[in-house]
């Protein structure tokens, strides 16, 4: 599981930095190009834009900050990670999204000081984002369902074991 895993992040990773590298080379020199579109009804665009801040560009200015806090939080996923690798595959898949976006993100900020977003949703106005962030916030959502409809069931089932495992002992 653990291979799978660290292969999942490697791939997602690549695949982010893809999409920038491309970005970058056809998506920068024009600014913006229409994706998705009925009519005049815009959807969805490709728009390049060097995020500088965090989300939403909050926080700009403040690379080194963000590239600390960003490295605290993906090696704490990491810990969690390999701690509870064995408790549930959509947590382990979950963790692994979000240490993969988290690094996806970290190496633009290393390396350009600006994350390089580029999917622009037109149908409400919305921040412009990256490969990487939707990892982030499918992992989020996937650590909510986790949260609220799994954990309770498997600590329940852990709780349950424990109390057996006391009546075992105290019977013999």
């Amino acid at each position: 599981m653990a291979i799978l895993l660290v292969a999942m992040i490697i791939i997602l990773i690549a695949a982010d930095q893809l999409i920038k590298l491309w970005a970058v080379k056809s998506l920068e020199p024009v600014g913006s190009m229409d994706f998705i579109h009925f009519g005049d009804f815009e959807i969805f665009d490709l728009t390049y834009l060097e995020n500088r801040g965090a989300i939403f560009g909050s926080m700009a200015g403040q690379r080194w900050f963000l590239v600390g806090f960003t490295s605290l939080v993906i090696l704490a996923g990491i810990f969690v990670l390999f701690r509870y690798i064995k408790r549930s595959k959509l947590l382990s898949t979950a963790i692994a999204l979000f240490v993969a976006g988290g690094i996806g993100n970290l190496i633009d900020r290393i390396r350009f000081g600006y994350v390089v977003d580029m999917f622009e949703l037109k149908l409400f106005k919305f921040a412009i984002f990256n490969f990487a962030d939707i990892c982030v916030t499918f992992a989020f959502v996937m650590i909510l369902v986790y949260a609220i409809f799994i954990d309770p069931k498997i600590e329940k089932k852990l709780k349950a074991e424990k109390t057996e495992t006391k009546e075992v002992a105290a019977d013999e």
